[in-house]
């Protein structure tokens, strides 16, 4: 069996139509919308909205960790913008294409900058959208667990560490444990170009540490200090930022 993995597709619908070639499925760890690119701002819904200078402004404040300074100047911008009705019909835009690009077989979580809510409008019979959920591929059981835990940055969907915990323990024991985020060590949450700590999940180390499934599965950081090391009898993974790269990661067994 081979399985590819990606995490962080942000609108790269090109390189994630070809994501699943050679491979029995594909295995998604979400954040499917780009919002705003760090590294490119003339791209994104952001800038589409409110232009490439005011997208240079906000990541600067941001990457400063100005956070509430950036509130401030975004709600500037919004003033006077139904920014639900705004944020949806870009994002509906995004998953139209992002959506019909999965390959059949694929399996796919939400990430903390995604939409539930819009997802079984999109999903084809192809693709199973799983959170908190397993599944059997191939003899092996994977756990999703989708999401991020609240951050300073308020993206679609972070819920609270309990809410988290709840999903991971759901999960139980598994062969392979797919997440978006990763387990909180401090080597796989910091950024090392955002040069912050991203937030990891406590409840996923400690559910890693006791269940010891073969692989962590995990993305959400984009240039993690460390890609990958082992806890004890599990292989963490950072399968890397795919908007970026356009690879997924190979897990063949």
């Amino acid at each position: 069996m081979r399985v590819h993995v990606v995490s962080d597709v942000h609108g790269n619908s090109t390189d994630l139509a070809r994501a699943g070639d050679g491979a029995d499925a594909l295995v998604c760890l979400g954040d499917l919308v780009l919002f705003l690119d760090y590294a490119d701002h003339s791209r994104g819904i952001f800038p589409d909205l409110f232009g490439v200078e005011n997208a240079h402004r906000i990541v600067e404040l941001r990457t400063a960790r100005r956070f509430e300074e950036a509130r401030t100047f975004g709600a500037g911008l919004w003033a006077g913008i139904d920014r639900g009705t705004a944020i949806e019909t870009a994002v509906r835009k995004q998953y139209a294409e992002l959506f019909a690009a999965f390959p059949t077989p694929t399996y796919a979580t939400y990430g903390n900058v995604d939409i539930p809510h819009l997802w079984s409008e999109y999903a084809g019979p192809g693709t199973t959208v799983l959170d908190g959920e397993r599944v059997e591929i191939g003899g092996l059981v994977f756990g999703f667990v989708g999401g991020g835990l609240r951050s300073a940055m308020r993206t679609p969907y972070e819920i609270s560490d309990e809410e988290y915990a709840a999903k991971i323990e759901a999960v139980g024991e598994v062969d392979v444990l797919c997440t978006h985020i990763p387990p909180d060590v401090p080597e796989l949450v910091y950024d090392t170009v955002a040069r912050r700590f991203e937030r990891g999940s406590r409840a996923l180390l400690e559910a890693i540490r006791r269940t010891r499934p073969r692989y962590s599965l995990f993305g959400h950081v984009h240039q993690p200090l460390a890609r990958r090391m082992r806890i004890g009898a599990t292989e963490c993974v950072n399968v890397g930022h795919f908007a970026g790269s356009g690879r997924p990661w190979a897990l063949e067994w």
